[in-house]
């Protein structure tokens, strides 16, 4: 009983933070009754067969109450260690996985925990606190999901207490009124700019600070590149959260390169211990058996500032696992920042809108789009959700920010393309496929020539920067080739900027990456748009087709296709064309039609097939370097540790699986039992170009 009180106490707070207290407790009291079954103690205490405990409480809840209140409670508490299963339908048998399949289920006897606790009692008697959108399906599911974040994470907190002999853990860092002191000390070095661009910065800033007196909602924050959109957004974050008594802030990122420098910026500005940064390659050290707080901190979110990316953010929401559920609640009550908005996948950005509504709408959220290219989401929102910009003047702003100009080249084949950057001094040319990377390059090499591309390590691109970013300082010559990975968490600055034809968004982000700092006139600061010959155009997937066209109808209808009036225009258009591919596997249908199927979610099959990044990639050790040598021999030698693969990442490139077949089928790599491989044919590694795949296989649109 007590481990079940103290879950049921803990429950009950952390649902507490969106109204749902009642539904927190009832969970958290009803989640173990199956433990008080004859058949459970002897597996406890004599190490008898396993016993299904969990289908027990879930069947006590809904003998409770035969409504859509005991099949909330039900869901939660028969997934709390499997993950919360589909709802499945009235044919469903015993053996089945499915909720409806478990209540038919004969379970061992647990009366015992009737005579400590009434579930009639428990089960709460009113309807859900939250305002249901739509079809009340979504909204219904996304409740059970959230109450479901509650009582895993009040399950794994209490568990852990009593294993270790302590009180529960609590969170890390400091208030987030102590975070905004930090900040307005660190803001004060802005407060008089020197030139005309920090003084543009400085306004942005300022307008952001007192912007963040408003109301908790939905807010849009269009920023021109170049505008300081970081430290301004944290300030409006901090700042709102400290004004509207909200809990944490949270970044969700596209890319990892982005959150690396963004979370520096955070860590020099709040300092290291107030800011947790969750993604794939991030981990923190586990060696020890009391382990670091920020890697605890990292399964459930409980810090003042919390860096992660879109990946984990949304897949997150709609998973099914109690790992990945374990911190849903602590979003509850968070100002999260959207950066870069623009770069949510298409295929997944109806269910992606519908869950930040609810979190808007339901559980105490201020979201915020922000983007330098903001995209027209208004329309895909419910009508109960209106956006508010917190820029003021967005045409003005961005004609003050304008550094670069456009131009329209045409079709070019390589051979001209490689002439006309050749005769440039300092150029940056960026196409979509990594073999027109490699094949351009090939006609350029020479002194200050450079190749980036994701088939290059970490480590070794991050070095050639350095050396781009040297030469461009001297003012040496520098020419660079690249894959669209330069687009976006990069910071170059070139004179000339070479962009092939592609959706509107990413042309304006390559033009960021032009006159960044604004010392070049105007008329010498050029973008050239160019097609590429169709031997790389024909294996372009209509994804990366289909804004391109869009791009060039929108471009006949304005004067600059850089200004906020095409942005819209060409994010309208493409919403408006992609239509159903806004929601491409119906994540969105399945979901709503839960309410009006008795309450049938199908969350294990939606979690299955809710995945940003489709195809799973291999990652594939460099040992051309001291360090990932001897990385590779510790491997090898079987040694396994967080540190080590976060370590040996840094040194790895990542393939498609088709790929990395290839390679191992011509005996290019060893694979590991740990779910990475080691090159093993050096020579397939190249200085100036990464990693060579078979048959050149870079025909694919790849960063």
């Amino acid at each position: 009983m007590d481990h079940l009180a103290g879950t049921a106490a803990l429950a009950e707070k952390f649902a507490g933070a969106f109204g749902a207290g009642e539904f927190g407790r009832c969970c958290g009291m009803l989640h173990d009754a199956g433990k008080f079954s004859e058949a459970f103690q002897r597996r406890l205490l004599k190490d008898g067969p396993k016993v299904d405990h969990s289908t027990a409480g879930a069947q006590a809840a809904l003998k409770a109450s035969r409504t859509g209140i005991g099949l909330i409670a039900a869901y939660c508490v028969a997934g709390h260690h499997a993950g919360l299963p589909d709802g499945g339908g009235s044919a469903d048998t015993p053996a089945e996985a499915t909720l409806f399949a478990r209540m038919r289920r004969a379970v061992p006897d647990f009366s015992s925990f009737y005579r400590d606790v009434d579930p009639r009692v428990l089960v709460p008697k009113s309807r859900p606190p939250i305002r249901m959108t739509g079809k009340l399906g979504f909204s219904a599911s996304f409740f059970i999901r959230m109450l479901f974040s509650c009582l895993v994470d009040a399950d794994f907190l209490d568990t852990e207490a009593f294993e270790h002999n302590r009180p529960v853990r609590g969170g890390i860092g400091e208030s987030i009124p102590a975070l905004c002191a930090k900040l307005e000390r660190y803001v004060g070095r802005f407060r008089n700019p020197s030139g005309d661009l920090n003084r543009r910065r400085c306004e942005i800033l300022e307008t952001c600070l007192r912007k963040s007196a408003g109301p908790r909602g939905l807010y849009t924050l269009t920023v021109p590149t170049g505008g300081g959109k970081t430290v301004s957004s944290l300030a409006f974050a901090l700042r709102h959260a400290a004004e509207r008594g909200m809990e944490r802030v949270i970044y969700a990122i596209p890319y990892t390169s982005i959150i690396e420098q963004n979370a520096a910026v955070f860590r020099e500005i709040l300092g290291d211990k107030n800011v947790l940064e969750h993604y794939s390659s991030y981990e923190y050290d586990d060696r020890d058996e009391e382990m670091d707080p920020k890697r605890l901190a990292t399964e459930n979110w409980d810090a003042p500032v919390v860096v992660t990316t879109n990946v984990q953010f949304f897949e997150s929401l709609f998973a099914n696992r109690t790992s990945r559920c374990r911190k849903l609640h602590n979003i509850a009550k968070s100002v999260i920042i959207f950066d870069e908005a623009q770069m949510i996948p298409r295929e997944y950005l109806l269910p992606c809108v519908r869950a930040i509504a609810e979190l808007v709408l339901n559980y105490g959220c201020t979201a915020v789009l922000c983007s330098a290219t903001q995209p027209a989401l208004q329309g895909l929102f419910p009508p109960e959700v209106k956006s508010v910009e917190i820029c003021e003047n967005v045409s003005e702003l961005y004609g003050l920010f304008r550094r670069t100009r456009f131009v329209r080249a045409g079709e070019m084949d390589d051979e001209t393309l490689a002439r006309k950057l050749g005769a440039q001094r300092q150029v940056l040319c960026i196409v979509n496929t990594r073999r027109h990377a490699q094949d351009l390059y090939s006609r350029l090499k020479g002194e200050g020539t450079f190749h980036l591309s994701t088939l290059m390590t970490p480590v070794h691109r991050s070095r050639v920067l350095d050396g781009i970013r040297e030469r461009l300082k001297k003012g040496e010559a520098c020419r660079v080739v690249s894959t669209s990975l330069v687009e976006a968490g990069v910071d170059v600055d070139f004179p000339t900027v070479y962009r092939e034809e592609t959706g509107l968004d990413s042309e304006i982000q390559a033009a960021g990456r032009c006159n960044r700092e604004g010392r070049r006139p105007l008329v010498d600061s050029r973008v050239v748009i160019f097609r590429a010959e169709e031997k790389y155009r024909r294996h372009l997937p209509a994804a990366v087709r289909l804004p391109a066209d869009i791009t060039a109808a929108v471009e006949s209808k304005f004067d600059d296709i850089a200004s906020p009036e095409a942005i819209r225009c060409y994010f309208e258009t493409l919403y408006r064309v992609s239509d159903e591919q806004l929601d491409r596997k119906n994540i969105v249908g399945r979901l709503e039609r839960g309410a009006a199927d008795n309450f049938s979610f199908p969350f294990a099959s939606v979690a299955e097939d809710f995945h940003f990044i489709e195809n799973e990639t291999m990652p594939i050790l460099i040992p051309k370097e001291p360090e990932a040598a001897e990385y590779a021999r510790r491997l090898r030698a079987g040694e396994r540790s967080r540190e080590l693969f976060r370590a040996a990442g840094l040194y790895c490139v990542n393939v498609y699986s088709p790929h990395f077949q290839a390679l191992y089928d011509a005996g290019k790599v060893e694979l590991l039992d740990s779910g990475i491989a080691v090159l093993t044919d050096l020579k397939a590694y190249s200085e100036e170009t990464g990693l060579s795949l078979p048959g050149n296989g870079g025909n694919a649109v790849f960063a």
